[in-house]
């Protein structure tokens, strides 16, 4: 019996498609063989299997307001500052279409539409969706314009990232400078690389240890010079100590050392200082790591 891919086989079936959006298909659930959601676009189907394709409505391109709560900081005509929520995309996205940082600011700062593009509107920066901590967003065309010189030059701005690692790293404190660019393999992952990437440049420090939740854990605080996709996540794993909870470059099985076991990567943003993209006034923020990072914070 002919065997054969389930991506080939929808592939062939539907042309107009790519390889990714069958894939977004397969991990959203989309496609179900006998019955059964699929759990692999790579898996073997046959002739005999039956094979069910549910193609979702469109979602809209300009994203709408949603109540949803958020934890604001500090906020002004032209800007605010979010403690952004673990879990919480900042931007829709494929898979993401509601329930993001965006959509709450929407609700929150109506008059944030069309800042800076009707997609992002006010978003200047982001985190990834399980980190936490910090977010800068523009709630003004010169404000907008003023944090993305900023953010782009790295002028002034001071961000401090709170990394809860695996093991110990050999010294006290270090400074890594190097170029991350795209996995060669896996292209969904960032590297360090020897051409074709951009400076990433992390000042780190050990801040305490801990065996108090099983395994021996580093408070490592980071101080970014440069905001590459993964930076920190990239450079405590080349340090030996990736990352505690991190899914993409740490390690399951020291994951499960640890109790309670990490849901999500440990890693906060948290603290921030810049100057005010209007009047030019030194601002500087802190947010307090959040629940479900406390218990790897004690001695």
């Amino acid at each position: 019996m002919r065997m054969e891919r389930l991506d080939k086989f929808l592939l062939a079936r539907y042309p107009d498609f790519s390889r990714s959006r069958i894939e977004g298909l397969v991990k959203a659930g989309f496609v179900k063989v006998n019955g059964e959601p699929a759990e692999k676009a790579g898996r073997k189907v046959s002739e005999t299997d039956v094979v069910e394709v549910e193609i979702p409505p469109p979602v809209p391109a300009i994203p709408g307001p949603e109540d949803i709560p958020l934890a604001v900081v500090y906020e002004d005509a032209d800007m605010l500052v979010v403690d952004k929520a673990p879990g919480m995309v900042v931007h829709p996205a494929p898979g993401h279409f509601t329930g993001t940082l965006v959509n709450a600011l929407l609700h929150h700062c109506p008059s944030l539409a069309g800042i800076g593009g009707v997609a992002r509107p006010g978003i200047v920066h982001r985190l990834d969706q399980d980190t936490s901590g910090l977010i800068v967003v523009a709630k003004s065309e010169k404000a907008m314009a003023g944090l993305v010189r900023a953010f782009s030059g790295h002028a002034g701005i001071e961000k401090t990232y709170l990394a809860i690692c695996h093991g110990r790293p050999r010294l006290d404190a270090g400074r890594i400078v190097n170029l991350i660019g795209r996995h060669p393999v896996d292209r969904k992952r960032m590297a360090i690389v020897e051409k074709n990437g951009k400076e990433a440049i992390t000042n780190w420090r050990i801040s305490s240890t801990s065996s108090a939740c099983g395994s021996l854990l580093s408070r490592i605080v980071c101080r970014i010079e440069t905001g590459r996709t993964h930076q920190i996540r990239v450079h405590m794993a080349s340090l030996g100590c990736p990352v505690a909870g991190d899914a993409v470059y740490g390690k399951s099985a020291w994951d499960k050392r640890l109790a309670p076991i990490p849901a999500r990567q440990m890693l906060h943003a948290w603290k921030l200082s810049l100057r005010h993209p209007v009047t030019g006034e030194r601002l500087s923020f802190e947010a307090p790591p959040p629940a479900d990072m406390q218990p790897y914070l004690v001695d």
